[in-house]
């Protein structure tokens, strides 16, 4: 009776040994496999991953859309200067019919406003119509002047993303060219082509996003800077008119 016992005792505990070897070796294999190796890839590496032929375009978009930015900034900024006393410094000298101290005034300001008010100097003796005529027409043209390039910038918002868009149908079309030539569906056959048209994607719509908003900033400030010209116009003949009254 003893024996018997003996034995089974002795199979349960290499059962559970067994087990316990057969657990360690489980958990070491799902550790093993739990692993992941990463590599770091550069965003340079990251951007030429998307094609030369569809990256380059974007890349010099993207610098003309900041410079564009940057150079109207400017222009707009110089434009939008203003001297609060220019105005009332204007209608002393012209009430007391100092033209030239008036013109000269125009000359030293050097913004949009004063040349557009130094031509209706200029034509001072003539009809009212006459005048406000030909400060009209340099207004228009110092408006042209400040939306210059403008355009541009309003052209590449628009065909950036359609370009990044242009890469992806290309990266697409790589992918299933691949599997076609490969036969079967494998990660490493698809890859390339995914990861090109999402990049070319992502980059176009970030270019067509920024040159959006830099278009936007840059005609709502060019509005300010119209608004004050016809402001400045409409005072200037008041002025002309004050005599008359």
């Amino acid at each position: 009776m003893h024996i018997p016992l003996l034995v089974l005792a002795r199979i349960q505990d290499l059962t559970l040994g067994g087990a316990t070897v057969t657990d360690e070796g489980t958990s070491g294999a799902m550790a093993t496999s739990a692993e992941v190796v990463t590599r770091d890839v550069s965003i340079f590496e990251l951007l030429l991953s998307g094609g030369w032929y569809i990256m380059l375009p974007l890349a010099i978009m993207s610098f003309f859309a900041l410079f564009i930015f940057f150079e109207r900034s400017m222009a707009i900024r110089k434009a939008a200067k203003e001297d609060k006393d220019f105005m009332a410094k204007l209608k002393d000298y012209l009430s007391a019919g100092n033209l030239d101290s008036a013109q000269n005034l125009c000359e030293q300001s050097g913004t949009p406003i004063a040349r557009m008010l130094h031509k209706g100097i200029a034509r001072i003796g003539k009809p009212l119509k006459d005048i406000s005529t030909s400060i009209e027409n340099v207004g228009k043209l110092e408006i042209y002047n400040l939306e210059k390039n403008l355009s541009t910038l309003a052209t590449i918002a628009g065909a950036a993303p359609m370009i990044g868009f242009l890469g992806t149908v290309i990266g697409m079309v790589n992918v299933f060219l691949d599997m076609e030539s490969a036969g079967m569906v494998r990660v490493d056959d698809i890859s390339s082509g995914t990861k090109q048209a999402m990049i070319t994607t992502i980059v176009g719509l970030i270019v067509g996003i920024i040159a959006y908003m830099a278009y936007n900033h840059l005609v709502s400030r060019v509005s300010k800077v119209i608004h004050m010209m016809e402001a400045s116009s409409l005072e200037f003949i008041d002025i002309l008119e004050e005599p008359a009254r």
